[in-house]
């Protein structure tokens, strides 16, 4: 299963597959022990116990004396096509606009938040650029693939 998470560093891609007991992380396998601990082995080599809390929509992770926060980005709440447009990951309201048309924005800033199925889902720049448009207002359905906004990429 593939998830993408925003973090400090920007969006981080993580496939997750499980093999029996184990967890594997991409190149790194977690195991869940009997006594509930989550033992994690890296790649080089490296191993120990580590503590994963969620809070809201964030996971922390506290492993080998250093602490990593993660937001999951929404599935479906990416950059349609080439066109910049953000769609609707599913039918629901919109909670909250963000961001408004000429604001530049950061890759995993928070740019409206809808309401589907009793939860909050963010949606996201995937990428650094400048809103063009802003299809919904606060208040208003939108339907699962509605483009919800536009906006261009900043080049490198």
């Amino acid at each position: 299963m593939h998830h993408q998470f925003n973090s400090p560093d920007g969006p981080v891609d993580v496939t997750v597959v499980k093999q029996g007991d184990e967890w594997i992380l991409g190149e790194h396998k977690a195991v869940v022990e009997r006594d509930g601990r989550l033992k994690i082995h890296l790649s080089n080599g490296e191993s120990g116990y580590a503590t994963v809390a969620k809070v809201g929509d964030v996971w922390w992770v506290h492993f080998s004396g250093h602490t990593f926060n993660f937001e999951r980005i929404e599935p479906g709440a990416t950059q349609s096509g080439n066109d910049g447009g953000l769609t609707a990951p599913m039918p629901g309201k919109v909670l909250e606009v963000l961001v408004e048309v000429g604001q530049s924005v950061e890759t995993g800033q928070t740019l409206m938040i809808l309401e589907a199925m009793k939860m909050e889902h963010r949606i996201l720049a995937a990428a650094a650029g400048t809103i063009t448009d802003v299809y919904f207002s606060t208040a208003e359905q939108v339907q699962q693939g509605s483009v919800l906004l536009a906006m261009t990429e900043l080049e490198d």
